[in-house]
């Protein structure tokens, strides 16, 4: 009985943790710090691995361009797989997302850095510090620019530019088509993985 019932106080403490984590996310201060905070942890490891090593520009150029690349692919899977999977973590606050684009509902502001920050320390085991710190930090920055192109496209409203119009485009087809259109950044994985919406008009012009 002293077991059970020291279960149910430790259960109890971890459930209020996660309720209270849950409350910060959905707030204003959390959706604008996690902001600054995506941004600047990107920021850090880039400065990081230049102060370690900035000899070899043309090959740090490319590790930067592999990491965008690999986000790119990041960004699409966690978008299709999990926030419209069977995941409730992530599928209950997407589609909050999707009922209300302009609410506040976002991951814990010490998330994102904090899993950037072992995936830096993992690469380090793997590769040197200056390179692991630079994939990794091309990889935060990518997430920091999906979260403010994200921001921007639903809090803008209506874009002067007829291409800044287009990509707005591109991501509000996806609110009224959930199965398409799952790159916010780039539209690259939505053409090769066959995501990508086509209109009835066209399907029928073709």
């Amino acid at each position: 009985m002293t077991q059970q019932r020291g279960q149910g106080v430790d259960g109890g403490l971890g459930t209020g943790v996660l309720q209270a984590i849950a409350r910060m996310s959905s707030t204003r201060a959390n959706y604008w710090v996690s902001h600054v905070t995506d941004f600047l942890v990107g920021f850090v490891l880039l400065g990081a691995s230049f102060w370690l090593d900035h000899s070899q520009p043309l090959l740090s150029a490319l590790v930067f361009l592999l990491g965008l690349f690999i986000f790119s692919f990041i960004e699409y899977a966690f978008h299709r797989w999990l926030f419209h999977g069977a995941v409730p973590l992530f599928e209950r606050g997407h589609t909050i997302h999707h009922e209300q684009p302009l609410g506040y509902d976002s991951l814990p502001f010490f998330f994102p850095p904090a899993v950037v920050m072992l995936l830096a320390a993992a690469l380090a085991l793997a590769m040197p510090a200056a390179l692991a710190l630079l994939l990794s930090g091309a990889i935060a920055l990518g997430y920091a620019l999906y979260g403010f192109s994200h921001l921007v496209i639903h809090r803008r409203g209506r874009f002067n530019h007829p291409l800044a119009r287009k990509w707005a485009a591109v991501h509000h087809v996806h609110h009224h088509h959930p199965d398409k259109n799952y790159g916010v950044t780039s539209p690259l994985w939505d053409f090769l993985l066959g995501t990508w919406y086509v209109s009835k008009s066209k399907v029928r012009a073709r």
